[in-house]
């Protein structure tokens, strides 16, 4: 019975850790087509989305480690997640407004571009940075196997950024307005962080912490 926890507790991670890959890559592929009416679709303002998603991440993977120094538990993780979707609603409700605001205020497309993806995707961003260095903690139960797990975490993690962008990419604009696309993948980060929180909160976080560092 224990065993079975640890295993669902540690698959659990690593599927917070694919599914967080997933979503940032899927928001911002999207995050073109968002600031295309406005911005246009240069080099300028891919470098400005690029830009913000990799210094964003980077904040955030620090941050994640500093966190991760306390009292790490798969609630906290998944709130995390929860958290990430949350911060990109307004891309949805608010980038429309706020990017023709920017637009007018701002004439080069290149500073326009860079301050709005700083408004919309920077908070998102470093939520998700957060999620794979808190995860190898908690995978993390001895200092032999930590390059261990954070190779398979990261292993994990970059094969949902690859699937978030091929998925967004070739099918789901295909298939769905961009809206629809954006709740979607709001909606699942989100429940897959409750289905943490709702698994924590199942098994104590005492409980689900020592089973995960002693498998």
């Amino acid at each position: 019975m224990q065993r079975r926890s640890n295993d669902r507790a540690r698959l659990l991670v690593h599927v917070a850790a694919g599914i967080s890959g997933f979503f940032v890559m899927g928001i911002e592929l999207l995050g073109g087509r968002v600031f295309a009416p406005f911005f246009g679709t240069s080099i300028f303002v891919w470098g400005a989305i690029i830009t913000v998603f990799m210094t964003s991440l980077a904040i955030g993977y620090l941050k994640g480690g500093n966190r991760s120094l306390g009292n790490p538990s798969l609630g906290t993780l998944g709130w995390l997640l929860v958290a990430e979707g949350a911060a990109s609603l307004p891309l949805v409700l608010a980038s429309d407004v706020g990017l023709e605001w920017l637009s007018y205020l701002i004439r080069d497309p290149r500073y326009g571009s860079l301050i709005g993806a700083m408004l919309f995707f920077s908070i998102p961003a470093i939520l998700s940075g957060m999620v794979s260095p808190y995860a190898i903690r908690l995978l993390t139960h001895s200092v032999q196997a930590s390059g261990q797990s954070a190779g398979q975490l990261y292993f994990v993690s970059t094969l949902g950024s690859a699937a978030g962008t091929i998925l967004t990419s070739f099918y789901l604009v295909l298939v769905f307005d961009l809206d629809t696309i954006l709740y979607l993948l709001i909606a699942l980060v989100v429940l897959t962080g409750m289905t943490l929180v709702m698994a924590d909160t199942r098994q104590g976080r005492p409980t689900c912490k020592s089973a995960l560092q002693r498998s």
